[in-house]
């Protein structure tokens, strides 16, 4: 489904990153990953290999625009080209709005929101000049339940939504399409750092469908919002949830 086509991961040492990168590899894609555990993210690019796909890690930060940039010229000087876009990399802590420091507010929005900044200032230009792309934006279903304690993570979150919206009509012209997912609550191993068993167990009970979402449901997605078989979609929130949110 994407063979010979060339996609930048953020964020893909494990969990959903580490999951649309295996998938799209195992479509056929080159994969660029970048993350900011530099070592994951090389075990990650050498398994896909060792699978006979084709992966290239960078060690890096997406708050760092010298490294952002640097990954996106490594690329395209590798690659030639850049096919598609997934802006995944993020973080969610917990913390109670009056007892937030300004920095805390002020990183969960570098990292969640600003980071799209970065990667799609160094990505779109290449994509204008080939007349195509795709980009995936990875937002959360928080947004439409306001979850509380997590005003920061929400707030960055609906960014992401608003930026969507905004650059698929920028972008349209040039042929460049931009979506957005939503999920609800993956079984990471970032989430077992901030979620209780409790906690997963009532997020569970509020889907449609009774059962513990996967990094897998997330990557189908995105797959499909990165294949020809979204080329009348732009603009556009998707939410894998398992049913939580209707709208």
């Amino acid at each position: 489904m994407l063979r010979d086509r060339v996609a930048l991961i953020t964020g893909a040492a494990t969990g959903i990153g580490e999951a649309i990168a295996r998938l799209f590899a195992s479509q056929g894609a080159q994969v660029h990953i970048l993350d900011r555990d530099a070592d994951g993210c090389k075990r990650v690019a050498e398994s896909i290999c060792a699978d006979g796909g084709a992966a290239f890690a960078a060690g890096g930060d997406v708050r760092s625009s010298d490294d952002v940039n640097a990954w996106v010229r490594g690329a395209i000087e590798r690659s030639g080209r850049i096919d598609i876009l997934v802006n995944n990399a993020g973080i969610y802590p917990r913390q109670a709005f009056l007892s937030m420091a300004e920095e805390q507010w002020d990183v969960m929005q570098d990292t969640n929101l600003k980071s799209m900044f970065r990667t799609l200032q160094a990505v779109l230009p290449q994509m204008v000049a080939q007349r195509s792309g795709k980009v995936v934006n990875l937002s959360s279903v928080t947004f439409h339940l306001g979850m509380n304690p997590m005003s920061h993570y929400v707030t960055s979150k609906g960014g992401v939504i608003g930026l969507t919206r905004s650059l698929a009509r920028e972008m349209g012209e040039h042929n460049i399409h931009i979506n957005c997912i939503t999920p609800g609550a993956i079984k990471t191993e970032a989430e077992a750092k901030v979620v209780t068993d409790e906690q997963a167990k009532a997020m569970m009970a509020a889907q449609s469908l009774r059962r513990r979402l996967l990094p897998l449901d997330v990557a189908r997605v995105c797959l499909f919002l990165s294949s020809e078989l979204s080329d009348g979609m732009t603009g556009q929130s998707l939410n894998v949830d398992g049913g939580w949110v209707m709208y």
